[in-house]
């Protein structure tokens, strides 16, 4: 049976684990060939091996994504490698929470310059591989934040904000170019790192506040990047940001 995403290219960045990781495993299940970028190329290696082991195509790419010239390098390398780019997922942050006394010059830098100038650079790249493919699909990962306010996350949820309204723009802009760009927004998700920061209580507070009461897995976000992802399933959808939190940003709790 052919694949929906068969003869497609994806680039995911912060690729090599957690919600990244998933989203490129999705991605390849459903036949796209995947760039897998990260700040290291070997972070991601073992995943390349996951992949083809399952009879897909993957390369694995070093890059920080605040970078502008180091990520247009590795689209161009992804794109040589794998004969273009038809589908980004713009996955990767970095993020230090930290009450608003507390916020420190160096952790600002480094979190808007993944979060944001990331997002920007990757549009930019994006855009310049998929308008020689006459159309393309960009993903952002935005989160539930953006439309809560948090304690100790004020860059945070910020930044989730913004890339929601980044989103809402380029989806404008690139329209004619039949480039799609939309955004996922998930709420707490139940990766390793997750469960790692958050206490007992913290977890069971977490699950108590949402509706459907559980966090989501990366399975679920993954599901909602495949679908924009996908012009069978999305076609005429763009500028959006879709909500994968469990109905907790419309409980009231």
């Amino acid at each position: 049976m052919t694949k929906s995403l068969e003869g497609h290219v994806a680039l995911v960045t912060g690729a090599s684990r957690g919600l990244g990781r998933d989203i490129a495993l999705k991605l390849a299940a459903n036949g796209a060939a995947v760039a897998l970028l990260d700040r290291k190329a070997h972070w991601a290696e073992d995943l390349v091996q996951q992949i083809e082991a399952d009879g897909g195509k993957a390369v694995a790419l070093g890059c920080d994504v605040s970078d502008r010239d180091a990520l247009h390098e590795a689209f161009d390398s992804a794109a040589a490698d794998l004969g273009g780019i038809d589908i980004v997922v713009n996955n990767a942050m970095w993020t230090k929470y930290s009450p608003i006394d507390g916020i420190d010059a160096e952790s600002l830098d480094k979190m808007l310059g993944v979060g944001i100038a990331g997002i920007i650079w990757g549009t930019q790249a994006a855009a310049k591989h998929m308008r020689t493919r006459s159309g393309g699909s960009i993903v952002n990962i935005a989160s539930v934040s953006a439309h809560m306010g948090l304690p100790n996350a004020m860059v945070y949820c910020g930044i989730k904000a913004a890339v929601e309204g980044m989103t809402r723009s380029s989806a404008i802009e690139l329209a004619p170019s039949a480039i799609r760009v939309n955004a996922v927004a998930p709420s707490t998700v139940a990766t390793e790192g997750v469960r790692a920061m958050l206490d007992d209580a913290t977890f069971a507070a977490r699950v108590a506040s949402t509706p459907l009461g559980r966090l989501g897995e990366t399975s679920d976000i993954a599901e909602a990047v495949l679908f924009f992802a996908d012009s069978t399933r999305s076609g005429f959808v763009t500028g959006q940001s879709l909500l994968v939190d469990g109905g907790i940003s419309i409980a009231l709790r």
